[in-house]
């Protein structure tokens, strides 16, 4: 699978259309995930699209909103993306915001993943630690069960996928919050270097 893009010029896209901190961090979280989940599922050959793939999924969010994975096809073919990424990028809005399947792996890991990461990062940073490296599953649940906790993040979403990839809850949760571990230093180096 080929992006065509390298990850510095993913980077450069991405922040073309996005400016917000927060929009960043997120992207940055999933491209971590993402990565991890590469190595974890046997498709380490495919790191980087993976990874790309995580960094981009958001790229039209922060500027066309109401019009989030439909324009993405424009932003990303403008910026010299592969059809096989744009493919990727519009699948985690299937059924919510465009008719994209998630077909690959990949697409699935990221469907289930991007709206999980939301979450867990919301409960991380209402921990005195602010971390996910201490974070255990049974108190993510708690935060899963209390609709009112990050209310932005769907639960119905996180729910659907971890049965399109036919896993239980708890463990895309495990995985999610390994794969979050992973990356939590990078993602803080790189937005200290961001916000700097």
């Amino acid at each position: 699978m080929k992006s065509n893009l390298t990850r510095e010029e993913a980077f450069q896209l991405l922040k073309e259309y996005n400016k917000e901190p927060f929009h960043i961090q997120h992207a940055l979280t999933v491209e971590g995930t993402m990565r991890w989940y590469a190595g974890e599922l046997g498709y380490g050959d495919e790191t980087e699209f993976w990874a790309i793939v995580g960094l981009l999924h958001d790229i039209d969010f922060e500027l066309y909103p109401e019009e989030h994975c439909v324009k993405a096809p424009e932003l990303l073919a403008k910026g010299g993306a592969s059809e096989e990424l744009i493919h990727a990028v519009c699948s985690h809005g299937y059924g919510i915001c465009c008719d994209v399947e998630p077909v690959h792996e990949m697409e699935k890991v990221l469907f289930a993943a991007d709206e999980l990461t939301g979450l867990i990062g919301a409960a991380a940073r209402m921990r005195p630690s602010r971390s996910v490296m201490d974070m255990e599953v049974s108190s993510l649940k708690k935060k899963f069960k209390d609709k009112k906790f990050a209310a932005g993040c769907s639960r119905d979403v996180i729910r659907t996928g971890a049965e399109r990839l036919g896993w239980t809850l708890e463990e895309l949760m495990e995985r999610t919050i390994l794969a979050m571990r992973d990356c939590e230093t990078q993602v803080a180096e790189a937005m200290a270097e961001y916000t700097a």
